[in-house]
Protein backbone atom coordinates (compact mmCIF):
# COMPACT_ATOMS: atom_id res chain seq x y z
CA UNK A 1 0.00 0.00 0.00
CA UNK A 2 1.57 3.32 -0.84
CA UNK A 3 1.77 5.75 1.75
CA UNK A 4 2.58 9.82 1.56
CA UNK A 5 4.55 11.59 3.86
CA UNK A 6 3.15 14.89 2.72
CA UNK A 7 -0.14 13.94 1.59
CA UNK A 8 -1.30 17.96 1.86
CA UNK A 9 0.97 18.44 -1.38
CA UNK A 10 -1.29 16.40 -3.41
CA UNK A 11 -3.90 19.06 -3.30
CA UNK A 12 -1.29 20.85 -5.78
CA UNK A 13 -2.71 18.12 -8.30
CA UNK A 14 -5.88 20.20 -8.60
CA UNK A 15 -3.14 22.75 -10.62
CA UNK A 16 -3.24 19.92 -13.77
CA UNK A 17 -7.09 20.19 -14.86
CA UNK A 18 -7.22 23.76 -14.24
CA UNK A 19 -3.72 24.66 -16.67
CA UNK A 20 -5.28 22.15 -18.53
CA UNK A 21 -8.68 24.64 -19.10
CA UNK A 22 -6.46 27.29 -19.91
CA UNK A 23 -4.43 25.59 -22.33
CA UNK A 24 -7.73 24.73 -24.29
CA UNK A 25 -9.41 28.18 -23.59
CA UNK A 26 -5.72 29.88 -25.11
CA UNK A 27 -6.09 27.66 -28.06
CA UNK A 28 -9.85 28.18 -29.21
CA UNK A 29 -9.28 31.80 -28.79
CA UNK A 30 -6.14 31.96 -30.74
CA UNK A 31 -8.00 29.53 -33.77
CA UNK A 32 -10.94 31.92 -33.55
CA UNK A 33 -8.42 34.92 -34.22
CA UNK A 34 -6.92 33.35 -36.75
CA UNK A 35 -9.91 31.81 -38.61
CA UNK A 36 -11.40 36.01 -38.94
CA UNK A 37 -8.52 36.70 -41.30
CA UNK A 38 -8.56 33.35 -43.32
CA UNK A 39 -10.58 30.47 -43.91
CA UNK A 40 -9.66 27.08 -42.25
CA UNK A 41 -8.21 25.37 -45.78
CA UNK A 42 -6.26 28.80 -46.41
CA UNK A 43 -4.69 29.09 -43.09
CA UNK A 44 -3.59 25.80 -42.69
CA UNK A 45 -1.40 26.65 -46.28
CA UNK A 46 -0.44 29.82 -44.48
CA UNK A 47 1.15 27.83 -41.25
CA UNK A 48 2.12 24.88 -43.42
CA UNK A 49 5.13 24.23 -40.76
CA UNK A 50 2.89 24.84 -37.28
CA UNK A 51 2.08 21.13 -35.93
CA UNK A 52 -0.93 21.17 -33.47
CA UNK A 53 0.06 17.42 -33.02
CA UNK A 54 2.98 18.27 -31.37
CA UNK A 55 1.79 21.54 -29.35
CA UNK A 56 -0.77 19.10 -28.05
CA UNK A 57 1.92 16.51 -26.78
CA UNK A 58 4.67 18.98 -25.44
CA UNK A 59 1.59 20.39 -23.38
CA UNK A 60 0.42 16.98 -22.34
CA UNK A 61 4.76 15.93 -21.58
CA UNK A 62 4.51 18.95 -19.46
CA UNK A 63 1.68 18.01 -17.51
CA UNK A 64 2.49 14.38 -16.98
CA UNK A 65 6.05 16.20 -15.57
CA UNK A 66 4.69 18.61 -13.26
CA UNK A 67 2.18 15.57 -11.86
CA UNK A 68 5.08 13.61 -11.28
CA UNK A 69 7.09 15.90 -9.65
CA UNK A 70 4.05 16.93 -7.32
CA UNK A 71 4.09 12.95 -6.18
CA UNK A 72 7.62 13.17 -5.75
CA UNK A 73 7.61 16.57 -3.28
CA UNK A 74 5.07 14.27 -1.49
CA UNK A 75 7.42 11.58 -1.25
CA UNK A 76 5.25 8.08 -1.56
CA UNK A 77 6.37 5.40 0.61
CA UNK A 78 6.00 1.86 0.59
CA UNK A 79 6.81 -1.54 2.22
CA UNK A 80 5.42 -0.79 5.92
CA UNK A 81 6.74 -2.67 8.32
CA UNK A 82 6.05 -2.51 12.24
CA UNK A 83 9.49 -1.56 14.18
CA UNK A 84 10.01 -2.05 18.13
CA UNK A 85 11.35 1.01 20.00
CA UNK A 86 11.30 2.65 23.30
CA UNK A 87 9.56 6.26 23.48
CA UNK A 88 11.10 9.05 25.78
CA UNK A 89 9.59 12.37 26.12
CA UNK A 90 7.88 14.68 28.58
CA UNK A 91 4.63 15.83 30.26
CA UNK A 92 3.22 19.31 28.76
CA UNK A 93 0.74 20.64 29.99
CA UNK A 94 -1.08 24.18 28.30
CA UNK A 95 -3.14 26.60 30.05
CA UNK A 96 -4.74 29.33 28.03
CA UNK A 97 -7.09 31.57 29.14
CA UNK A 98 -10.12 31.94 27.75
CA UNK A 99 -11.63 35.40 29.51
CA UNK A 100 -13.51 37.67 27.04
CA UNK A 101 -10.30 40.44 27.82
CA UNK A 102 -8.57 37.74 25.61
CA UNK A 103 -10.23 39.42 22.88
CA UNK A 104 -8.84 42.54 23.02
CA UNK A 105 -6.72 43.34 19.47
CA UNK A 106 -3.51 44.79 20.25
CA UNK A 107 -2.10 41.50 19.48
CA UNK A 108 -3.23 40.75 15.76
CA UNK A 109 -5.77 40.02 15.32
CA UNK A 110 -6.67 39.28 18.60
CA UNK A 111 -5.14 37.70 22.31
CA UNK A 112 -6.93 34.66 21.66
CA UNK A 113 -6.05 33.84 18.30
CA UNK A 114 -2.37 34.65 19.03
CA UNK A 115 -2.62 32.59 21.74
CA UNK A 116 -3.71 29.81 19.89
CA UNK A 117 -1.05 30.46 17.23
CA UNK A 118 1.77 30.21 19.34
CA UNK A 119 0.11 26.70 21.05
CA UNK A 120 0.09 24.74 17.83
CA UNK A 121 3.56 26.00 16.56
CA UNK A 122 4.41 24.77 20.37
CA UNK A 123 2.85 21.19 19.57
CA UNK A 124 4.39 21.04 16.03
CA UNK A 125 7.68 21.25 18.05
CA UNK A 126 7.02 18.40 20.07
CA UNK A 127 8.12 14.71 18.72
CA UNK A 128 7.47 12.06 21.97
CA UNK A 129 6.28 14.55 24.22
CA UNK A 130 2.29 14.33 25.65
CA UNK A 131 0.46 17.41 25.74
CA UNK A 132 -2.52 18.09 27.77
CA UNK A 133 -4.93 21.53 27.59
CA UNK A 134 -6.08 23.08 29.73
CA UNK A 135 -8.21 26.04 29.22
CA UNK A 136 -9.85 28.76 32.00
CA UNK A 137 -11.08 32.18 32.86
CA UNK A 138 -13.05 32.32 36.00
CA UNK A 139 -12.68 28.68 36.66
CA UNK A 140 -10.83 25.81 34.90
CA UNK A 141 -11.40 22.88 33.23
CA UNK A 142 -9.53 20.32 30.81
CA UNK A 143 -9.91 20.58 27.55
CA UNK A 144 -7.60 17.78 26.52
CA UNK A 145 -5.84 15.21 28.49
CA UNK A 146 -2.53 14.07 27.89
CA UNK A 147 -2.03 12.42 24.61
CA UNK A 148 0.49 12.05 22.03
CA UNK A 149 -2.22 12.28 19.53
CA UNK A 150 -1.25 15.95 18.16
CA UNK A 151 -3.59 15.78 15.28
CA UNK A 152 -6.40 15.89 18.07
CA UNK A 153 -4.68 18.32 20.22
CA UNK A 154 -5.02 20.62 17.59
CA UNK A 155 -8.51 19.76 16.92
CA UNK A 156 -9.07 20.80 20.28
CA UNK A 157 -7.21 24.22 20.37
CA UNK A 158 -8.84 25.16 16.78
CA UNK A 159 -12.07 24.52 18.50
CA UNK A 160 -11.49 26.87 21.83
CA UNK A 161 -13.75 30.22 22.19
CA UNK A 162 -14.24 32.14 24.88
CA UNK A 163 -17.88 31.20 25.16
CA UNK A 164 -16.75 27.75 26.61
CA UNK A 165 -16.66 29.42 30.27
CA UNK A 166 -19.39 31.33 31.62
CA UNK A 167 -17.18 32.73 34.71
CA UNK A 168 -14.97 35.70 33.95
CA UNK A 169 -11.67 35.79 35.54
CA UNK A 170 -8.71 34.64 35.54
CA UNK A 171 -7.82 32.00 37.64
CA UNK A 172 -4.74 31.26 36.82
CA UNK A 173 -3.83 29.30 40.46
CA UNK A 174 -6.73 26.56 39.90
CA UNK A 175 -5.54 26.17 35.90
CA UNK A 176 -1.88 24.82 37.63
CA UNK A 177 -4.16 22.39 39.84
CA UNK A 178 -5.85 21.14 36.80
CA UNK A 179 -2.42 20.60 35.05
CA UNK A 180 -0.87 18.91 38.17
CA UNK A 181 -4.18 16.72 37.91
CA UNK A 182 -3.82 16.09 34.67
CA UNK A 183 0.16 14.72 35.43
CA UNK A 184 -1.78 12.84 38.13
CA UNK A 185 -1.33 14.78 41.35
CA UNK A 186 -4.03 14.03 43.80
CA UNK A 187 -5.02 10.32 42.26
CA UNK A 188 -5.35 7.72 45.20
CA UNK A 189 -5.38 5.34 42.10
CA UNK A 190 -1.72 6.15 40.83
CA UNK A 191 1.55 6.51 43.03
CA UNK A 192 2.69 9.91 42.56
CA UNK A 193 6.34 10.46 42.05
CA UNK A 194 8.41 13.21 41.99
CA UNK A 195 10.44 13.97 38.50
CA UNK A 196 11.84 16.56 36.23
CA UNK A 197 10.04 15.53 32.85
CA UNK A 198 6.71 17.74 33.71
CA UNK A 199 6.19 21.15 32.51
CA UNK A 200 3.09 23.75 32.51
CA UNK A 201 2.83 26.57 30.07
CA UNK A 202 0.41 29.07 31.20
CA UNK A 203 -0.80 31.80 28.55
CA UNK A 204 -2.93 34.81 29.46
CA UNK A 205 -3.01 38.67 29.71
CA UNK A 206 -2.98 38.03 33.90
CA UNK A 207 -6.11 40.38 34.56
CA UNK A 208 -8.60 40.58 36.81
CA UNK A 209 -5.96 37.63 38.80
CA UNK A 210 -7.89 37.15 41.85
CA UNK A 211 -6.70 33.67 43.24
CA UNK A 212 -3.38 32.32 44.97
CA UNK A 213 -1.66 31.64 41.38
CA UNK A 214 2.50 32.45 42.77
CA UNK A 215 1.59 29.85 46.18
CA UNK A 216 0.31 27.06 43.14
CA UNK A 217 3.38 28.10 41.28
CA UNK A 218 5.68 27.22 43.87
CA UNK A 219 3.76 24.16 44.63
CA UNK A 220 4.07 22.91 41.34
CA UNK A 221 7.88 23.66 40.91
CA UNK A 222 8.33 21.54 44.61
CA UNK A 223 6.84 18.72 43.42
CA UNK A 224 9.47 18.62 39.75
CA UNK A 225 6.86 20.53 38.10
CA UNK A 226 8.65 24.06 35.88
CA UNK A 227 5.86 26.67 35.23
CA UNK A 228 6.44 28.67 32.42
CA UNK A 229 4.62 31.89 31.60
CA UNK A 230 3.33 33.42 28.21
CA UNK A 231 1.66 36.99 28.74
CA UNK A 232 -0.66 38.30 25.55
CA UNK A 233 -1.52 41.87 25.00
CA UNK A 234 0.60 45.03 25.73
CA UNK A 235 1.09 47.28 29.13
CA UNK A 236 -1.56 49.94 27.27
CA UNK A 237 -5.18 49.70 28.47
CA UNK A 238 -7.48 48.64 24.83
CA UNK A 239 -11.02 48.25 24.92
CA UNK A 240 -12.44 44.52 25.21
CA UNK A 241 -14.61 43.90 21.34
CA UNK A 242 -17.99 42.41 22.56
CA UNK A 243 -19.94 39.80 20.47
CA UNK A 244 -23.01 37.97 20.00
CA UNK A 245 -23.86 34.90 18.39
CA UNK A 246 -20.27 36.03 16.04
CA UNK A 247 -21.31 38.91 15.19
CA UNK A 248 -19.87 42.02 16.83
CA UNK A 249 -22.12 44.36 18.82
CA UNK A 250 -19.48 47.04 19.62
CA UNK A 251 -17.02 47.17 22.95
CA UNK A 252 -17.67 46.49 26.32
CA UNK A 253 -19.03 49.53 28.60
CA UNK A 254 -19.63 49.50 32.60
CA UNK A 255 -22.41 50.41 34.20
CA UNK A 256 -22.02 54.30 33.60
CA UNK A 257 -21.83 53.74 29.99
CA UNK A 258 -17.69 54.23 29.82
CA UNK A 259 -15.15 51.69 27.54
CA UNK A 260 -13.88 49.33 29.64
CA UNK A 261 -10.28 48.88 28.75
CA UNK A 262 -7.68 45.75 29.49
CA UNK A 263 -3.97 45.77 29.85
CA UNK A 264 -1.30 42.83 29.96
CA UNK A 265 -0.41 42.11 33.40
CA UNK A 266 3.23 41.73 33.13
CA UNK A 267 4.41 41.65 36.63
CA UNK A 268 1.86 38.84 37.22
CA UNK A 269 3.23 36.85 34.92
CA UNK A 270 6.67 37.16 35.94
CA UNK A 271 6.35 36.45 39.21
CA UNK A 272 4.37 33.07 38.60
CA UNK A 273 7.21 31.87 36.08
CA UNK A 274 9.55 33.44 38.79
CA UNK A 275 7.76 31.06 41.68
CA UNK A 276 8.19 27.72 38.95
CA UNK A 277 11.53 28.37 38.11
CA UNK A 278 10.26 29.00 34.74
CA UNK A 279 10.49 31.45 31.57
CA UNK A 280 8.32 34.89 31.17
CA UNK A 281 7.73 35.73 27.45
CA UNK A 282 6.02 38.74 26.76
CA UNK A 283 3.81 38.45 23.97
CA UNK A 284 6.01 41.10 21.99
CA UNK A 285 8.86 38.64 21.34
CA UNK A 286 6.35 35.01 21.56
CA UNK A 287 8.69 33.60 18.86
CA UNK A 288 12.25 33.91 20.38
CA UNK A 289 10.84 33.16 24.08
CA UNK A 290 9.15 29.39 22.26
CA UNK A 291 12.70 28.50 21.17
CA UNK A 292 13.59 29.51 24.50
CA UNK A 293 10.78 27.59 26.22
CA UNK A 294 11.60 24.56 24.09
CA UNK A 295 15.44 25.18 24.49
CA UNK A 296 14.02 24.52 28.51
CA UNK A 297 11.86 21.65 27.91
CA UNK A 298 14.49 19.75 25.84
CA UNK A 299 16.65 20.24 28.72
CA UNK A 300 13.96 18.57 31.03
CA UNK A 301 14.19 14.31 32.25
CA UNK A 302 12.86 12.59 29.84
CA UNK A 303 10.12 9.89 31.19
CA UNK A 304 10.60 6.02 29.03
CA UNK A 305 6.75 5.46 28.16
CA UNK A 306 8.22 2.20 26.99
CA UNK A 307 8.41 -0.05 24.31
CA UNK A 308 5.87 0.75 21.76
CA UNK A 309 5.04 -0.27 17.84
CA UNK A 310 6.54 2.17 14.77
CA UNK A 311 5.39 2.07 11.53
CA UNK A 312 8.68 2.23 9.33
CA UNK A 313 7.76 3.01 5.61
CA UNK A 314 10.72 2.98 2.79
CA UNK A 315 11.11 5.83 0.12
CA UNK A 316 10.27 5.93 -3.45
CA UNK A 317 10.05 9.61 -4.38
CA UNK A 318 13.20 8.75 -6.36
CA UNK A 319 11.06 7.07 -9.44
CA UNK A 320 8.23 9.90 -10.05
CA UNK A 321 11.29 12.02 -9.82
CA UNK A 322 13.08 10.38 -12.39
CA UNK A 323 10.25 10.15 -14.83
CA UNK A 324 9.33 13.63 -14.13
CA UNK A 325 12.97 14.36 -15.55
CA UNK A 326 12.91 12.10 -18.33
CA UNK A 327 9.51 13.69 -19.79
CA UNK A 328 11.14 17.26 -19.41
CA UNK A 329 14.11 15.95 -21.12
CA UNK A 330 11.62 14.47 -24.03
CA UNK A 331 9.86 17.45 -24.02
CA UNK A 332 12.94 19.80 -24.94
CA UNK A 333 13.21 17.20 -28.09
CA UNK A 334 9.82 17.79 -29.34
CA UNK A 335 9.68 20.72 -31.70
CA UNK A 336 6.78 22.49 -32.33
CA UNK A 337 7.37 23.02 -36.08
CA UNK A 338 6.75 20.25 -38.75
CA UNK A 339 9.85 18.08 -39.68
CA UNK A 340 9.84 18.50 -43.58
CA UNK A 341 12.26 15.27 -43.45
CA UNK A 342 10.05 12.91 -41.34
CA UNK A 343 6.29 14.09 -41.57
CA UNK A 344 3.29 11.92 -42.54
CA UNK A 345 3.25 13.05 -46.10
CA UNK A 346 6.80 12.07 -46.51
CA UNK A 347 6.51 8.61 -45.19
CA UNK A 348 3.06 7.78 -45.91
CA UNK A 349 2.31 9.71 -49.43
CA UNK A 350 -0.29 11.73 -48.33
CA UNK A 351 -1.23 14.33 -45.70
CA UNK A 352 -3.02 14.00 -42.73
CA UNK A 353 -5.79 16.36 -44.08
CA UNK A 354 -6.46 13.60 -47.16
CA UNK A 355 -6.92 10.48 -44.53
Amino acid sequence: MIHFEHPILLYLLLIIPALLVLYIYIRIRRRKRALAFAESSMYNHLTPDVSNIKSHTKFGILLAALALLIIAMANPQMGSKMVKGERAGIDVAIALDISNSMLAEDVQPNRLERAKKSVSDLIAQFTNDRVALIIFAGKAYTQLPLTSDYGAAKMFLDAVSTDMIEYQGTAIGEAISKCMETFGYGNEDIPWEKNKSRTIIIISDGEDHEDNAVEMAKMAYAEGIVVNTIGMGTPNGVPIPQYSRGTRLGYKKDRDGNPVTTRLNEQMLQQIAQAGNGTFVPANNITAGIEEIMDRISKLDKKNYGEQMFSEYESKFQYPLIFAILLILIDLLIFERRNKVLNYKNIFGKSPDNR
